[in-house]
């Protein structure tokens, strides 16, 4: 599932991808498979590259910013692993880069710097030649580095950062709000045509800030800091149902990019006792 989500970014479509491996494994001669987990792997990555062709075909048309399925769990049950998987590599603003990398790109990228594969296997796993695999690497490395988020990777700043801003947002504070937000702060909002949502970034502390504090008086949902992708971010709910999800990047005591995913198709893996 880590290889797959950091690979698709939606939770819905790792899952798929995950269960036609093992699929595959049980329809397969065990004999000749040598090790499962390698195969296992291969094959779910040439599943997943086939997928992320159509699936960027389909993520072209999509009503606004198209934004990754959250994945939404208490702190108490993320173990060091977890978080370390969880982090930077696979925060919804690291996977928006992702996403715009081409799927060869992306799958040599996950593989080489998220889960530490060398390059002779992820040639072997993608079917091409070794020096094909670094080029790609490189190239997908430069993208990467231009637009990565700057970020702070404390934990303790992050939740204090986080902590302020939901403070600030329940009492309906504009002053206080602006106040954690950096002057060049980016909203993104996903309501995927299905939910009342800005169809464009919205930069600005105070542009953010307004624009939070009219949704919050609209909707009336109940918000509450949770682990979003592995750091601390907020999950908000009306009547027992989850209705946003948001994950932000802090910098400098300052909230730079905040994610908004309130698309109800990206937050149904989460009704049931996920968040």
């Amino acid at each position: 599932m880590r290889v797959a989500y950091h690979l698709m970014g939606t939770v819905s479509e790792a899952e798929d991808a995950v269960q036609e491996a093992y699929l595959r494994l049980v329809r397969a001669d065990a004999t000749q498979i040598g090790d499962p987990r390698s195969w296992l792997t291969t094959t779910l990555t040439r599943i997943c590259l086939d997928q992320l062709t159509s699936a960027r075909a389909r993520r072209e048309q999509y009503v606004g910013p198209w934004l990754p399925e959250p994945v939404v769990r208490p702190a108490a049950v993320l173990g060091p692993e977890d978080r370390l998987t969880l982090d930077d590599s696979v925060s919804l603003a690291m996977l928006v880069v992702l996403e715009s990398l081409s799927p060869a790109e992306r799958i040599v990228f996950v593989l080489h710097e998220a889960f530490g594969f060398a390059h002779a296997e992820i040639a072997r796993i993608v079917g091409r030649q070794e020096t094909s695999c670094r080029q790609l690497l490189a190239r997908a490395r430069r993208h990467v580095h231009q637009r990565a988020p700057r970020f702070t990777p404390d934990r303790d700043e992050h939740r204090t950062v986080v902590t302020a801003f939901l403070r600030a947002a329940s009492e309906g504070d504009l002053e206080a709000l602006a106040g954690v937000l950096d002057p060049r702060v980016v909203l993104r909002s996903d309501g995927g045509g299905h939910i009342s949502a800005a169809r464009r970034p919205v930069t600005g502390a105070r542009n953010v800030a307004r624009l939070l504090l009219g949704v919050a008086a609209r909707d009336r949902a109940d918000g509450r800091m949770t682990e979003v992708n592995g750091m601390p971010g907020a999950v908000f709910t009306r009547d027992g149902r989850v209705v946003g999800v948001m994950a932000f990047t802090v910098f400098a005591d300052r909230i730079n990019e905040i994610d908004f995913v309130v698309n109800p198709e990206k937050l149904r893996h989460l009704d049931g006792g996920h968040a």
